[in-house]
């Protein structure tokens, strides 16, 4: 008989599965919708971006203590701590428009007059 996996895994892989689902119908909503759905999942206390970085901090807290002890290679922890700091910093830069995707999605749909302007697509990244 094979042992289930513990409830963190079985958590891991029905919030992976969920994020798909996800991902799937923000492909099909609206403007308005997709918006509001965006602006919660970048919303850096409450949404998936900030539970994902902290799950990564968390992550490399734990490899951390291991590499010290000798059981993991100290380039896990290393890595993770990266990743941390670059998820940290791609949040604080998403932050910056975390208003404007909250606004567009209560936005109410009307029919403007003037179509808005595209905008151009190369932006310098300050740093």
């Amino acid at each position: 008989m094979s042992h289930p996996a513990p409830y963190p895994v079985r958590l891991a892989d029905e919030i992976t599965r969920q994020l798909g689902q996800l991902s799937d119908h923000l492909s099909q909503l609206p403007p308005p919708q997709a918006a509001q759905v965006i602006a919660r999942v970048l919303d850096p206390d409450n949404g998936v971006l900030g539970g994902v970085t902290h799950l990564v901090i968390t992550g490399s807290h734990f490899a951390k203590s291991e590499a010290e002890r000798g059981a993991l290679p100290a380039e896990v922890w290393l890595a993770l701590g990266r990743a941390a700091n670059e998820l940290h910093d791609i949040s604080l830069d998403l932050d910056e428009h975390q208003d404007l995707l909250q606004h567009l999605g209560t936005r109410p749909a009307t029919s403007a007059a003037k179509p808005p302007a595209p905008a151009p697509l190369v932006v310098r990244r300050r740093r």
